[in-house]
């Protein structure tokens, strides 16, 4: 339904069909105004970490992503799920599986565990996952952080990618604060100071930037950007380092010191990843 704010007497005037048309376009023309006026809404994003020791344990949680997780999880209305290793996974003694889902609210990161255990076609096709006795679990933890996405980059953004999966670099960097005010002011720099922006204008390809809301390491924020390879990742970074917008935001002194500790991770995504 159109909610039109045109004064009634002005309706009034309008009499007739042309006069309708014209009440009906103008009603349109405010609705969309209103639309673009209203800022997107924030998404929430859970980042799962499986930790597996061997091959064996890595097949089976893949086999479970793939053909039981992955699929439920579409039904529930989230059409894009990623799934990431980290680059030389193969011969890590901790080997990991990174799961990123996003969500449009909080209530459904609550729901998708009851939507997941009411399936049959989720319980069928990860039996062995799901059924697995407690000295043959197939990982040995997972973490699970959630997170909001910054106000400069409210929503999930495929990244503009064409080249193989295995040779793109996706490189998720995660920033913690000495303190909770300094950790809110890392924050600010990436939105109103436009860190954001920087990166987007560098073609950085940026998938997410998000507050941790919960997780292990606190006050901490995450961000997602994505190369074609490694090669393009050093250039893209080279070119951030010399950028004048970059040298004169990271120079200010309102926005010192505000990183006691960063951590830089290299993924590349599954076959199966939807990002």
């Amino acid at each position: 339904m159109l909610h039109c704010t045109m004064p009634r007497s002005f309706r009034r005037s309008l009499n007739g069909s042309l006069g309708l048309c014209i009440t009906i376009l103008i009603c349109m023309l405010q609705s969309s105004v209103n639309a673009a006026a209203k800022p997107p809404q924030r998404e929430f994003y859970e980042i799962r970490v499986y930790h597996v020791k061997d091959a064996a344990q890595e097949s089976t949680v893949d086999h479970y992503l793939e053909q039981a997780f992955l699929p439920a999880v579409h039904k529930a209305g989230i059409s894009k799920v990623g799934v990431f290793k980290p680059v030389g996974n193969d011969t890590a003694a901790d080997r990991r599986i990174y799961v990123l889902i996003p969500y449009k609210r909080l209530e459904q990161f609550r729901q998708l565990p009851e939507q997941l255990e009411a399936s049959k076609e989720h319980g069928t096709a990860g039996a062995e996952y799901l059924d697995a006795a407690y000295n043959a679990a197939p990982y040995t933890r997972m973490e699970i952080m959630l997170l909001q996405a910054f106000t400069a980059h409210p929503q999930l953004e495929l990244p503009a990618l064409t080249g193989p999966k295995k040779e793109r670099i996706y490189e998720l960097r995660s920033y913690e604060g000495p303190t909770e005010k300094l950790y809110r002011n890392k924050v600010q720099m990436f939105n109103k100071g436009d860190e954001v922006g920087i990166f987007k204008r560098l073609n950085f390809n940026a998938v997410f930037y998000g507050e941790v809301i919960s997780g292990s390491h606190m006050p901490n924020l995450m961000y997602l950007t994505t190369f074609e390879n490694k090669a393009a990742r050093e250039a893209h970074w080279k070119s951030f380092g010399s950028d004048p917008a970059w040298k004169q935001l990271s120079a200010l002194p309102e926005y010192q010191h505000n990183v006691s500790h960063q951590d830089i991770m290299f993924l590349y995504p599954t076959e199966y990843s939807d990002i």
